[in-house]
């Protein structure tokens, strides 16, 4: 039996539009999640590049912003972003990307070259994805030595060029003081447990973004092709279909896509192919810190790209601050 599965659009599956492009002057509606017409200015819910698509790029003083910076002054700071989020490791070197054969193909990858996981950041990323207990609802055991290798992977990506021209931007913006500081920081947003269940301490952000969990008997997160390539390997992941044919000719390469594990069911999923860990661990590390909860607009190399984050609303560690929930590239 050969089901035909659709996929919705990001619009629909995701968030409403918070950008201002191809908006200006439309007619106001509730269901935006900010505004594009003159009147947005009074009622203060412009979209935040509200005045570089609909006025020339005036703008007015920050209005309190979190960054400490005007919406213009942050989108010019990603921009200035764009060369070291493309300063990737040579995936290409290394991984044939997959040859994708829609709904009659027992498998979604047909080669990768393992040579990449020897290197460091691989090594110690692949590491952390047998440490969890993929039911929510059950206590997350945490052993020393898996605290270890938090601590390794943080340590690995930290050596990166991205990663550290990441932390300059963020302590530029008066983010984060030292670099200490800014490590120890995803340590908790990333590794901190907290509860999907009923008071157990059975998730993080890491767990769900890139390990996958199962909620309710449906799969839940699991946003990362190295966990998915490892887990088809085994046998535990039955791919179905995926949302883009090619050319895989451009980076990043973004794949919707649908599938089952051990039999829990991924309806609508999304994943980077073929980047480094640091690369997604960066990426939605600064969507995070500078729109949580939003979707994050940003051009790579001339593309467009989306990316979705949450904050975990239910507990908070240190002064208030909150955990990652999800975060994923949005798809179309």
């Amino acid at each position: 039996l050969r089901t035909t599965l659709l996929f919705l659009s990001p619009k629909d599956l995701y968030t409403a539009p918070d950008s201002c492009e191809g908006r200006c002057r439309e007619p106001y509606s509730p269901e935006d999640e900010c505004h594009c017409n003159p009147e947005c200015e009074r009622h203060r819910n412009c979209c935040e590049d509200y005045y570089r698509h609909c006025r020339d790029g005036e703008h007015p003083r920050c209005r309190g912003a979190r960054e400490g910076c005007s919406p213009p002054e942050l989108s010019g700071g990603w921009g200035a972003q764009r060369g070291w989020l493309q300063a990737r490791v040579d995936v290409r070197a290394l991984l044939s990307l997959p040859t994708l054969w829609f709904y009659n193909s027992p498998r979604l990858y047909k080669y990768v070259n393992e040579e990449l996981f020897s290197k460091p950041t691989y090594a110690s990323f692949i590491k952390l994805l047998d440490n969890y207990q993929r039911a929510t609802g059950r206590e997350e055991d945490v052993t020393a030595e898996e605290l270890r290798e938090q601590d390794n992977f943080l340590r690995e990506v930290m050596k990166t060029e991205l990663m550290k021209k990441l932390f300059a931007f963020l302590h530029k913006k008066n983010r984060y003081g030292s670099e200490q500081e800014f490590v120890a920081d995803l340590k908790e947003m990333w590794f901190g447990l907290y509860s999907r269940g009923d008071g157990e301490q059975d998730s993080s952000g890491f767990e769900h973004v890139f390990s996958g969990e199962v909620k309710k008997g449906k799969v839940s997160g699991f946003h990362n092709w190295i966990r998915f390539y490892l887990l088809e390997k085994q046998g535990a992941v039955n791919y179905f279909s995926h949302n883009f044919e090619g050319p895989w000719d451009t980076y990043p390469d973004v794949l919707g896509l649908q599938f089952s594990w051990d039999g829990f069911y991924k309806e609508v999923g999304s994943a980077f192919i073929g980047s480094s860990p640091e690369f997604e661990f960066g990426l939605y590390t600064l969507c995070f810190i500078a729109r949580p909860g939003r979707a994050c607009h940003l051009s790579l190399g001339g593309y467009s790209l989306s990316i979705q984050t949450y904050t975990w609303t239910k507990s908070t560690y240190g002064d208030g601050k909150k955990y990652i929930a999800t975060a994923y590239v949005i798809s179309s």
